[in-house]
């Protein structure tokens, strides 16, 4: 099946050379993604949740047309509204409305930035782990995209995000790790965002980084 998530694709794929994609969260053609991959960017991270605590109504086409347009891994992610209450209907939701769509991912990462979408260190801490128990209950594959400079206001010293892949955000436009310095809980990250929004192939996306 070629909805696998990224880090499976890591395990399976010892020998050591880098993989470029984007994340967007906008709605993008199957032409804009052909012409992506075909300037070197393989996979690709489409929003499904919205900040507003609604599901993203155009992530199941924007999927249906990373994959049609090549990408080679398609991951998902949403953006949670913690003041809207009920994490793992906001999980389920997302998670249904792709489901009903037909479409394949890998990866859900769950969007931990923003402190002033937030509430106070318990009260997120209770939130994502309502998202992370709805997630197991749904078979999901959870990834975290956060920073130290978000995740830390958010969640204080927490680490019941490291036992899940860490995607970290520094716009420093240097595809590496070499930036990285341990917070959370986390050793080492698995993705990185290097650079905020770019237009690339006519699209709006921010680029990312990992290496297998």
């Amino acid at each position: 099946m070629r909805a696998i998530a990224l880090l499976a694709v890591l395990a399976l794929c010892p020998v050591a050379f880098a993989v470029n994609g984007v994340d967007l969260s906008s709605p993008v053609s199957s032409g804009d993604f052909d012409c992506l991959k075909r300037n070197g960017y393989s996979f690709a991270v489409v929003r499904a949740f919205m900040s507003n605590g609604a599901v993203d109504p155009n992530a199941a086409g924007t999927i249906h047309n990373a994959w049609a347009g090549g990408m080679d891994h398609v991951d998902a992610y949403m953006f949670p509204c913690p003041t809207c209450g009920n994490p793992a209907g906001q999980l389920r939701d997302t998670v249904d409305n792709l489901n009903n769509h037909g479409v394949k991912f890998g990866m859900l990462w769950l969007d931990i930035e923003g402190p002033q979408y937030w509430m106070g260190v318990a009260a997120n801490r209770d939130f994502f782990a309502g998202l992370v128990s709805e997630a197991k209950a749904a078979g999901v594959h959870l990834g975290v995209y956060t920073s130290e400079s978000q995740w830390s206001p958010i969640m204080g010293d927490y680490s019941a995000g490291s036992p899940y892949p860490l995607w970290y955000a520094h716009y420093d436009d240097q595809p590496n790790f070499g930036d990285f310095s341990p917070f959370g809980g986390w050793g080492h990250p698995a993705i990185k965002q290097y650079q905020g929004t770019s237009s690339v192939c006519g699209a709006g996306v921010d680029l990312n980084w990992y290496p297998a």
